[in-house]
């Protein structure tokens, strides 16, 4: 199973194999513009980038250069950097590695959790935290 660090959001190695495997740039950005919730539409727009381009770069059928991966990288808001590994500012520890799965529920979490007020998110958490201990049972 592929894990992947949350806040970044790109692929991790699960094994010394992995680490050898060669960088899926495309990947890596659809993973980026699904955290962010963007459609393709929405990085064409902020870019000029046709989508049936932008979805041969994600499906691996084409490499962009570093001047088209600038441009889609400030369409998301992230740092160019972000695309080619892990990258922290801060020193911060490593947050832990999620399945896709997760970070696809956490995903439209994020998406919905601006729409709830402070007393809903902690209803919203408490139901989470119930249903977790009640799954272990």
């Amino acid at each position: 199973m592929q894990h992947y660090d949350y806040y970044a959001v790109t692929p991790m190695a699960s094994s010394p194999q992995d680490a050898k495997s060669p960088m899926n740039i495309g990947e890596t950005i659809r993973n980026y513009r699904l955290q962010k919730g963007m459609s393709q539409g929405d990085i064409e727009k902020r870019t000029g980038l046709l989508r049936c381009y932008l979805s041969r770069v994600e499906n691996g059928h084409t490499i962009p250069s570093l001047d088209t991966l600038s441009k889609i990288a400030m369409a998301m808001e992230v740092p160019l950097a972000q695309f080619f590994g892990d990258v922290r500012q801060n020193g911060s520890k490593a947050m832990p590695r999620l399945s896709v799965d997760e970070v696809r529920f956490l995903t439209q979490v994020r998406r919905y959790s601006p729409n709830l007020n402070e007393s809903d998110r902690k209803l919203v958490l408490a139901m989470v935290k119930k249903m977790a201990a009640g799954a272990g049972k």
